[in-house]
């Protein structure tokens, strides 16, 4: 008994999103084979997978393909399923629609396959842009020796005798010799010519081919080499006049058209390298840059308290968010001589890297400090001196001063600046911002001393100015006072517990930067 017409299915794999050619089975073919899975279904089921690249749909009639998606212009690649019309009259396996399961099934592996297959080579293809510059050894030698073989290789394709090349300098008044081949090597050492005056130099450096060849034209152009003849051509980025290239030659002598372009061409190559050698230099300084800006990071990350104080009955938990990798705020906390806790919140007024070296420095001298005054305001006095007899008039800083005795939960407290700080009962908020003068402003600066006692299950909270103008999600900037109103139906949380809440009510959750520096330090007395 003999078969019937072949029916055929056709499925779709994948949208040919490139304008590759057709030829995509040897792609395929490189996918782990796809004549192996063909062969094995047709063993299984009778039926048999024929692959049809986009643009070949005459060759898997009938042609029930799907309409090309829009704006891609290239057809879709496809699976065709047919019955096997060469099984000897032996009927498929399987019915019909079993085998267009599982070929489906086939066919969205084999789309996922390809669209990994694609994805993965777009995506190495930009991480090429983004691999490690790594210094070469003899870097400086190359870059000589490639321009003096570029030179001498011009210069031989001519039938010149000598090569130069003139780079302009930053105030682009001046020619200097930077590398040839065929002159005196004590060339290099001539001074720089001037470029007013240099008739040739300033005509090729408009995008034309001088080419002189008699002695009147080589006095005329100020030929800088004595030769027979010569031609000058520029040497130019595609933004960039850099300087010209000048060939010489020992006999009177024109240039064709041919030749004047080949020259153009060595000139365009000497660009390109040149362009290669500052873009490598601007790529490893900024590597390095980047890699110093890390561990500068990693320092001041590590800088931050972690581990609270092993006081019975006290909670201390704290976060800062630098607006970059690097920024001006911090808190801390240390203990003291006489069972006093310090607690403090800094900010640097500013931000970057230099704001972070103000903080760090300001951090320092308050350990420094702290340890010989039990009043706040004493130690704001010591750090306001360092700070202003320490920099050039220009470096400020704001800062939250607290000596809490944890034997009475009394606290001392001192501020520099306009940092915000409440103190939260189970029956209301306490606001105890007391502004002053920044640190660094003035040497007769005065701090004007103030305290609070902490009763348990009380909490205060330190916060830095920039997180008193941060956002929310919605958009809309809380203050003190909306921070104050989330915890304090919170209080019987954790210290690390209420710094998680404020988190997760200021960051944002599609990680778009803060536009200020951000800290917050919570000082909770648990009950007894």
């Amino acid at each position: 008994m003999t078969t019937a017409e072949p029916n055929t299915h056709q499925l779709r794999v994948f949208p040919d999103l490139s304008a590759q050619p057709d030829d995509a089975r040897a792609g395929l073919d490189a996918a782990d084979s796809l004549r192996a899975v063909e062969r094995a279904f047709r063993q299984a089921t009778g039926w048999q997978l024929q692959y049809c690249p986009g643009g070949a749909s005459h060759a898997c009639k009938p042609d029930l393909s799907a309409p090309e998606p829009p704006g891609v212009g290239v057809s879709l690649r496809r699976l065709r399923l047919a019955a096997d019309a060469t099984s000897d009259g032996i009927r498929p396996a399987i019915d019909r629609d079993a085998a267009e399961a599982l070929a489906s099934s086939l066919s969205d592996m084999l789309d996922q396959l390809l669209r990994t297959r694609r994805a993965l080579w777009q995506r190495e293809a930009e991480l090429a842009a983004g691999v490690p510059v790594v210094p070469h050894t003899e870097e400086q030698g190359h870059l000589a020796e490639r321009l003096e073989a570029v030179l001498q290789a011009g210069a031989e394709a001519v039938g010149c005798q000598a090569a130069a090349l003139y780079m302009l300098d930053e105030a682009t008044t001046q020619l200097k010799l930077r590398s040839c081949w065929g002159l005196p090597p004590d060339r290099l050492t001539d001074p720089p010519r001037r470029l007013n005056g240099a008739v040739a130099d300033l005509e090729a450096m408009l995008g034309h081919a001088v080419v002189l060849d008699d002695q009147f034209l080589l006095r005329h152009w100020n030929s800088p080499e004595e030769f027979a003849a010569a031609v000058c051509v520029p040497v130019s980025s595609s933004t960039t006049i850099l300087g010209t290239l000048w060939f010489f030659s020992d006999q009177p002598r024109g240039f064709s058209d041919r030749e004047t372009n080949l020259l153009e061409v060595v000139a365009g190559r000497i660009a390109a390298d040149l362009d290669r050698e500052m873009l490598w230099r601007e790529g490893f300084d900024g590597a390095r840059l980047k890699r110093q800006l890390a561990a500068v990071e990693r320092i001041q990350r590590g800088q931050l308290p972690t581990i609270p104080p092993l006081l019975d009955g006290w909670e201390v938990a704290g976060w800062t968010g630098q607006a970059e990798s690097v920024g001006g705020n911090f808190f801390d906390w240390f203990g003291l001589p006489g069972g006093l806790l310090a607690v403090a919140v800094g900010d640097a007024l500013d931000r970057g890297l230099e704001a972070a070296f103000a903080a760090t420095a300001l951090k320092a001298a308050l350990r420094a400090h702290a340890p010989y005054h039990r009043e706040a305001q004493e130690t704001l006095a010591r750090l306001n001196l360092t700070l202003w007899t320490g920099s050039a008039g220009d470096q400020y800083a704001s800062m939250f001063l607290g000596l809490v005795e944890t034997a009475t939960g009394r606290i001392s407290c001192a501020s520099a600046g306009r940092p915000g700080a409440v103190l939260l009962r189970p029956t209301g908020c306490e606001h105890l911002e007391e502004p002053g003068p920044r640190l660094g402003e003035s040497p007769e600066a005065v701090f004007d001393p103030f305290g609070c006692e902490l009763a348990p299950g009380e909490v205060l909270l330190l916060a830095t100015g920039g997180l008193l103008e941060a956002t929310d999600m919605s958009g809309n900037a809380p203050g003190i006072g909306g921070i104050a109103e989330l915890l304090h139906p919170k209080l019987h949380l954790s210290a690390d517990q209420l710094v998680r809440l404020i988190r997760r009510r200021l960051e944002s959750p599609s990680g778009s930067p803060a536009v200020n520096d951000r800290t917050l330090l919570v000082i909770k007395r648990t009950p007894a």
